[in-house]
């Protein structure tokens, strides 16, 4: 593990920056490619999502990196949910029932250029903008790479490459496409689709609704959501099937079927988009997928990060969360290692790594198919108010002692996802079940409801270690 040789990065979005910055600071020679040209100078925000979700395993990772401050400057603070029904009526769902636990908006194009900025700060990197990697020839550790202002293809030859290049990572491509070894992979699709359009701000600059939640619509087979940017507007987002139901985005084609499916099942909505028409002819309809595989590495040569290695839906606001929690664990582990730094190869970094964090990015990638139900539908189920109602009380009353599955995913960055998925999940049932049957008839009285909930998750919990669930 010599610090003198390359390293090359595929990929400066936010976990290939993050992690550039990180190795950076360790004082490794990095360089990074990028497909696309440098955000802070031209918009590139056309078709994905513009704002996203930042919660504590993301701003752990920035801390680690020295950025926590600057992204929070550039945040703004969701409290919780506002459902919004048919009719125009509103109600909120604090996320938490502890004081300062809330998610925030942030801006993917503003936080991305904070990272780069940050990054070019040391002398150790180099940035390449325009430059897609192709291919990778695994066993010579060499990137090829075309240049789109030159239109000139070249190799570079790396001691590590890591591929940090997204969903549609190259460097997986060549995993699965130059077969030297066996290698697992599975790419899911929703049936749903996404569009994004926009609430602008008021003739003030102001928001329209309150920039202090993350605005849902919840349809059961659809819903629409809204989360706040900076400058007043809303990053509104349609989650619609393909082809299924009365109105998807294989029919909505005209403005009169436009103009009817938001009157029917947007009105307070179609009231502050104004280019509702346009927005839906000319913006991009967006896949929606989750991608597994395995081995993350190849001998001592590669490895995939973020979303290469476990693009996930983004229904539990974890997708950027996780890929910066990526980071943080690359960093512990190679500071396990780092005092042996001379007898050690990338190799056992590689497979360490993949070790400690595989089964926990399988399992945000489940939460979120989980959350795409609870979202679009159980948000405005009675029952599912009720469980939210009694959990909110719980974390108010025993802040110390209860976590919702929803709170040891987002605020508890020292629970892994894994761990929070198999809890989370038991003690859902339990309440559920508990409140399903009546058998929480004194719902005031909340040592007891605590002490049945325990028993009833710790109970599920045990059968399912039988079950080998």
């Amino acid at each position: 593990m010599n610090k003198q040789e390359k390293i090359v990065i595929i990929g400066a979005g936010l976990c290939g920056s993050l992690l550039a910055l990180r190795l950076a600071q360790r004082g490794f020679k990095v360089e990074v490619f990028e497909s696309r040209p440098d955000l802070r100078k031209v918009d590139i925000s056309a078709g994905r999502s513009i704002n996203l979700a930042l919660s504590d395993r993301g701003f752990k990772a920035l801390r680690l990196c020295g950025v926590e401050e600057l992204a929070r400057e550039i945040s703004i603070p969701m409290y919780g949910r506002m459902i919004h029904d048919r009719k125009g009526n509103t109600y909120s769902s604090s996320y938490s029932g502890r004081e300062k636990e809330y998610i925030n908006s942030i801006s993917r194009g503003d936080l991305n250029g904070v990272l780069l900025t940050e990054l070019e700060k040391h002398k150790n990197v180099k940035i390449h903008f325009n430059t897609k990697c192709k291919r990778v020839d695994l066993d010579h550790t060499i990137a090829y790479l075309k240049n789109y202002i030159t239109n000139k293809e070249f190799p570079i030859k790396a001691a590590i490459i890591l591929g940090a290049d997204g969903a549609g990572s190259s460097l997986r491509k060549s995993y699965y496409l130059e077969k030297k070894f066996l290698f697992s992979l599975s790419q899911n699709y929703l049936n749903h689709g996404y569009k994004e359009l926009e609430i602008p701000a008021d003739k003030n600059g102001n928001h329209q609704i309150s920039k202090q939640h993350l605005h849902i619509w919840p349809r059961g087979d659809f819903m629409l959501i809204a989360l706040p940017n900076l400058d007043g507007s809303f990053t509104v987002t349609l989650f619609l099937s393909y082809n299924e139901g009365e109105f998807n985005f294989e029919n909505l084609t005209s403005e009169t079927k436009i103009t009817q499916f938001f009157e029917q099942e947007f009105p307070d909505a179609l009231k502050i988009i104004p280019n509702i028409k346009d927005e839906f002819l000319n913006n991009p309809t967006g896949v929606l997928g989750t991608v597994k595989c395995t081995p993350w590495s190849y001998l001592n040569k590669t490895l995939l990060m973020g979303d290469a290695a476990h693009a996930i839906v983004p229904f539990y606001g974890q997708g950027m969360n996780a890929s910066f929690e990526d980071v943080t664990v690359f960093d512990e582990i190679l500071s396990q290692f780092e005092n042996n730094a001379e007898n050690l190869d990338w190799k056992t970094v590689f497979k360490t790594y993949q070790k400690a964090r595989k089964k926990d990015t399988d399992a945000i990638a489940d939460l979120a198919i989980d959350n795409f139900s609870e979202m679009r539908d159980h948000v405005a189920n009675p029952i599912f108010k009720a469980k939210r109602k009694l959990e909110m009380s719980l974390e108010k009353e025993f802040p110390n002692k209860y976590f919702s599955k929803y709170s040891m995913v987002t605020f508890n960055e020292n629970i892994g996802y894994f761990e929070a998925l198999k809890k989370g999940r038991a003690q859902d049932k339990a309440l559920l079940n508990l409140l399903a049957k009546n058998d929480l008839k004194d719902l005031t009285n909340l040592k007891t409801v605590l002490t049945k909930v325990v028993e009833k998750t710790n109970q599920i919990l045990l059968e399912d270690k039988i079950a080998g669930l």
